[in-house]
């Protein structure tokens, strides 16, 4: 039944598409940096997200759709969107890359962004702004690391127009040109701002009145009135009203009054286009919002807010928009003085942890990094379709692992401990108050554990089991009295259950819980390592750092050391299947072994290197693999005539994991994909 609905709401919801193509479904939110608008449609946006995806909306930012992905990477930041104001199907996108190397460029659509083409003169460039004069749409102005290039030809073509051999023109992170003068130009550099009048032939330093060491994140010259200018810089919010000659405002005697000195970083300045007194301005501590021209500014957000950028509707000033990060899209109905989410259709999430209900059909929970309190956990009791997060209790933490406990808890692996869901509300385990309630409710040493009370109550005996669970609870009680006070603060990065009995694999060692994760005690008998990976099939536990393996087959009573595939490798996956072999990965392949370690194989077929995921479904008897690189290929090998099948999913995947008969998958930067339904078998490419 839930596959049948999975499969009816994709055949209504997605368009006919080629079947490698899986289809994304959230969670929604994330980072997004830029808006534009069609200058012939108000309702007609564009977006640019921080993993080089383009989206648009028809219904003034109400839904959002991908449109395209610049370059076909994921570590492109679109910092500017520009549309043609005399051909709206002619866009341009300003792009850099995240990391350490500087490099970007500009793309170019002529097809109202169906097919994008890069920009060859500035290819490479790492662009932190993009403007195009109000006077002449054909000319534009580019800000890169290098310095200011100018096109008289709509993008086409490109030029420098700064000093090449410049000391100080450089690093250009805001841009302005005149309304009526396209030769008067304004650019800020991570130190302080310049400005010429005869299109980059001389260059003068505007900074009287400004802090000396002021990045300028921002320029904004008013239309009507152009020797009014406001700059935004990392010592607060300037104000000329000379063309620049002079500046008022920032931290000083003279700084505008409401923005707080810690509000340095205003990212964007914005005018609502029917009054000019009006202005937004977007910092990394929330939205001020001025209706004086800057003399008194309003904080209309919580300072937990990071504003890239504003977009005011120019046919309904009460319509705001704001791309900030890590909360997505925020639109307001009121002028900017409150915003709600506008994300349907918008994701730019890390998923890296993923856990699916046993107790409940289409109930999965994925974790997430870097978007802190607006990230965390998410649910989804629809196979995958929609997503609500269940975040409360969380801090903010960073997601590694996902587990689900005996008695159907839900645990989540941090940077920073262990959490436990109970009543829709994430409780940290170690903590003094979890401590106390472990010490009242864990069973007495002697009396008969849960498991043992079912088998005597089906008429068995089970001494072994009674002594074996008397031990354990020992351990907990122990380990709870010696920890009182105390928290587990280690990172944790992966959970495995075999019978009632939990593992963690954690930066501080292997933990193991008998009490659902209420309470948990190291294991002694495996070395207290970095351990990176857990996985268990029936009483087949194994574990491993980057460097070592350790292995039981008795359900974690004994330990010993497993040889590794090959030598001088880093282990970056490992899963147990049903047979209790072992797999591993590393970055030269998949590896097998039939005797707990001591030989390992390869698995023919598989033409894989660079293993990120492997995981044993149990279901359907197979381990799901996939890997890091350009590869959009989810493998899956029959367990145990080991015959290899794939499929194109069109994303570069984290992990697959199954959802009754389909299955779903974690990209690297853009949520949850499902794989279509209307797939038939004869697409399934098998070897």
């Amino acid at each position: 039944m839930v596959t049948f609905w999975i499969a009816l709401v994709l055949g209504l919801v997605c368009p006919p598409v080629r079947a490698v193509s899986w289809f994304p479904f959230g969670p929604d939110g994330g980072s997004a940096r830029a808006f534009a608008a069609d200058p012939e449609d108000h309702a007609h946006l564009y977006l640019g997200a921080a993993n080089g995806w383009v989206y648009e909306s028809h219904d003034g930012g109400r839904s959002w759709k991908r449109l395209a992905r610049m370059g076909n990477r994921d570590d492109l930041v679109i910092k500017k969107i520009l549309v043609d104001a005399a051909d709206p199907r002619h866009l341009l996108t300003a792009a850099y890359a995240l990391g350490d190397h500087p490099d970007g460029g500009l793309f170019i659509s002529n097809d109202g962004g169906a097919t994008w083409a890069s920009q060859p003169e500035m290819r490479g460039q790492s662009i932190r702004a993009l403007t195009v004069a109000p006077s002449d749409a054909k000319i534009l102005v580019a800000g890169t690391l290098e310095g200011v290039f100018r096109s008289m030809d709509s993008g086409a073509h490109w030029q420098r127009i700064s000093p090449e051999d410049s000391k100080e023109i450089h690093e250009i992170e805001s841009l302005a040109v005149d309304p009526a003068d396209p030769d008067t130009i304004y650019a800020g550099t991570w130190h302080l701002a310049w400005k010429t009048t005869d299109g980059g032939a001389n260059w003068t330093s505007i900074k009287q009145g400004i802090i000396e060491d002021s990045d300028v994140f921002s320029i904004l010259v008013d239309p009507t009135q152009p020797l009014v200018v406001y700059l935004s810089a990392c010592s607060g919010i300037y104000k000329s009203v000379d063309g620049g000659a002079k500046f008022t405002g920032g931290v000083g005697v003279n700084r505008a009054q409401g923005i707080p000195t810690t509000a340095r970083r205003t990212r964007v300045l914005m005018q609502d286009p029917n009054h000019l007194d009006t202005v937004f301005a977007g910092t990394t501590e929330g939205l001020y919002r001025t209706d004086d021209a800057g003399k008194f500014w309003v904080q209309t957000t919580s300072a937990d807010v990071i504003v890239n950028d504003v977009y005011v509707d120019p046919a309904d000033p009460r319509r705001v928009l704001l791309a900030t990060d890590r909360q997505g899209v925020l639109a307001s109905d009121d002028g900017g003085s409150s915003f709600l989410p506008s994300n349907s259709g918008f994701s730019a999430r890390q998923v890296t942890a993923y856990v699916a209900d046993a107790q409940h059909a289409a109930t999965l929970y994925v974790g997430v990094v870097n978007d802190k309190e607006s990230g965390g956990v998410f649910v989804s009791h629809t196979g995958g379709l929609s997503w609500s997060q269940v975040s409360d209790g969380l801090d903010g933490h960073d997601v590694f692992s996902l587990g689900q406990a005996p008695d159907g808890s839900i645990l989540a692996g941090t940077e920073h401990g262990i959490y436990r869901l109970t009543d829709a509300v994430w409780q940290r385990v170690g903590d003094d108050t979890q401590i106390a309630a472990a010490v009242k409710t864990a069973p007495a040493v002697g009396k008969t554990a849960p498991a043992a009370n079912k088998s005597a109550a089906a008429g068995k005996t089970a001494p072994a089991a009674k002594r074996q669970a008397a031990k354990e609870q020992a351990l907990a009680r122990a380990a709870v009295a010696a920890t009182a006070g105390k928290r587990f603060d280690a990172s944790v990065y992966g959970f495995a259950m075999t019978g009632e009995t939990l593992f963690a694999a954690t930066s501080q060692g292997l933990l193991r819980s008998v009490t659902s994760g209420v309470s948990w005690v190291q294991v002694a008998s495996v070395p207290n390592d970095e351990w990176r990976f857990v996985a268990a099939a029936k009483a087949v536990v194994a574990v491993a750092s980057l460097n070592a393996l350790e292995m039981s087959a008795d359900g974690g009573k004994t330990w010993h050391a497993a040889a590794m595939p090959s030598r001088g490798r880093q282990l970056s996956a490992l899963a147990v299947d049903g047979e209790g072999e072992l797999w591993v990965a590393d970055r030269d392949g998949i590896y097998y072994s039939a005797n707990r370690g001591t030989s390992w194989q390869t698995v023919k077929g598989m033409f894989l290197r660079d293993g990120n995921s492997i995981f044993y479904d149990e279901s359907a008897n197979r381990m799901l693999v996939t890997s890091n690189g350009p590869a959009t290929v989810a493998f899956a090998v029959a367990i145990p005539s080991m015959q290899v099948s794939w499929w194109d999913t069109g994303w570069n995947l984290r992990f697959v994991r199954p959802v009754g008969d389909y299955l779903v998958g974690a990209t690297l930067f853009d949520g949850i994909v499902v794989q279509p339904r209307m797939v038939d078998s004869a697409e399934l490419d098998t070897h």
